[in-house]
């Protein structure tokens, strides 16, 4: 019963540690960002359009990102290939990122209807909505900062509203607020990679990145 409880704390200590690059940071910081830029390109490609640009720039992000896991990171790292129970975990983990993904595009087009996303009311819906989704994305992939991150998010959609009625923000604050959380985000994935990059030189003896087979 101790070797299984002991197992199970080396398993999750080796999962949380492969998000410890940053590079999820980042990766969500592009996902917060349209909340930022979206309203600002509105008036020109529409509120339709000035979302839905952002999909091919997610693309464009996730292979960048990639090539960095596997150019940068692996090398210095290694490779876990993950038992089934971890591969399922990250399945689904995968669909609740597919899923925030689907959520933020479809906020993005709504928040820019003033007849809808007006009020506290919808705005607090929404960051409730956005809280669960990274509290569930938090618990599948044992990544406590997602937590955090659900908060910045869910507490950015009602103080916009208030900035925007009280303070006289633009679109409905969004610009502000979003783009201080995913400038937050940002900043946090780029001190992580570029503090693993530094600390963690490449063996000089290995050309190609260790594979550890993990259950």
């Amino acid at each position: 019963m101790s070797e299984n409880r002991t197992l199970k704390a080396v398993d999750r200590k080796i999962f949380k540690s492969y998000f410890e690059d940053g590079l999820l940071d980042i990766f969500l910081a592009s996902f917060i960002l349209m909340f930022a830029v979206a309203p600002l390109l509105s008036s020109t490609l529409g509120d339709f359009w000035s979302s839905f640009i952002f999909l091919p720039f997610w693309g464009l992000v996730y292979l960048i990102l990639r090539y960095l896991r596997q150019r940068m990171i692996a090398p210095r790292v290694g490779t876990v290939n993950w038992g089934e129970m971890r591969k399922k975990k990250l399945r689904l983990g995968n669909t609740i990122m597919l899923i925030i993904n689907l959520i933020f595009l479809g906020l993005g087009i709504i928040s820019f209807l003033a007849s809808i996303s007006s009020g506290y009311a919808m705005s607090i819906l929404f960051g409730i909505m956005v809280l669960i989704l990274f509290s569930g994305a938090g618990y599948m992939l044992d990544n406590e900062p997602l937590y955090v991150y659900g908060v910045l998010v869910a507490l950015a959609i009602p103080l916009g509203e208030w900035l925007y009625q009280n303070a006289g923000f633009s679109h409905h604050g969004y610009p502000a607020v979003f783009g201080t959380v995913a400038g937050i985000m940002l900043l946090r994935g780029l001190y992580k990679f570029v503090s693993l990059v530094k600390k963690t030189p490449i063996p000089p003896d290995e050309q190609v990145s260790k594979e550890f087979n993990h259950g």
